[in-house]
């Protein structure tokens, strides 16, 4: 055999840095896009790549919702600031405890998303004007929509099912139902322990405590949201 020439081993040499280039671009890519999801600067993560037991079922990927139909593409991941996922972590292993366990209903929520729910309600109650002030906290990755199951990943009874917009949503649960006032009390405090505030008109709805500090300088004294802590005993 021919020994190589040296415009072969330049060639050669050349061909296997781009394809090492275009290799690392590829695995890097789906990071880069990540990073650049949210409105205010930081990355995003998939709450499942950090904590795989937490359950995923996102509403506005399907027609369960208040549009009725998907207003994400398929395949989308639930997504959140690195230290909300980090948090959700905290109040799963506290769940596991009682057998139970969290799903995710909705976590970071893009803008063009977040106006088809505010076009389609209208209600600034339940959905924040995409327009007004800082939109939904959703859409900087600092909230999430989650439920309890059981130990076999099995829905349990709450107040509501998701996106509903009666006075059977409200945090505080009046109903006649112990069942039912057990779950969303320990979804509550378990939320609460790992660092949450809830919401008045939605017992799902979940904001980390310390939100501001994810906005930007601008809109931090600007931005006011009605949180709910915990207030009551397990």
């Amino acid at each position: 055999m021919f020994p190589k020439r040296p415009w072969q081993r330049i060639s050669e040499t050349m061909e296997t840095r781009r394809s090492n280039f275009w290799l690392c671009l590829l695995v890097a890519l789906p990071a880069v896009l990540v990073s650049i999801a949210a409105n205010a600067e930081g990355p995003l993560v998939d709450i499942q790549s950090v904590n795989p037991t937490i359950l995923v079922d996102l509403r506005y990927a399907g027609c369960n919702n208040l549009v009725k139909q998907p207003l994400y593409p398929q395949g989308t991941r639930a997504l959140a600031r690195p230290e909300v996922a980090s948090a959700l972590t905290t109040a799963q292993m506290f769940l596991r405890r009682y057998q139970y366990g969290l799903k995710i209903w909705d976590a970071y929520r893009p803008v063009a998303v977040q106006t088809k729910l505010w076009e389609a309600l209208r209600n600034s109650d339940y959905i924040a004007n995409p327009e007004i002030g800082v939109g939904s906290l959703h859409s900087w990755g600092i909230a999430v929509d989650a439920t309890l199951v059981d130990s076999w990943n099995r829905p349990v009874n709450m107040p509501t099912d998701f996106d509903d917009f009666t006075p059977a949503a409200m945090w505080r649960y009046t109903g006649p139902s112990f069942e039912i006032l057990g779950h969303v009390r320990l979804l509550q405090y378990a939320m609460h322990r790992a660092g949450f505030w809830g919401m008045r008109t939605e017992w799902w709805h979940f904001t980390i405590s310390d939100w501001k500090k994810y906005l930007p300088e601008e809109a931090r004294h600007a931005a006011h949201v009605s949180g709910t802590q915990w207030s009551g005993k397990l």
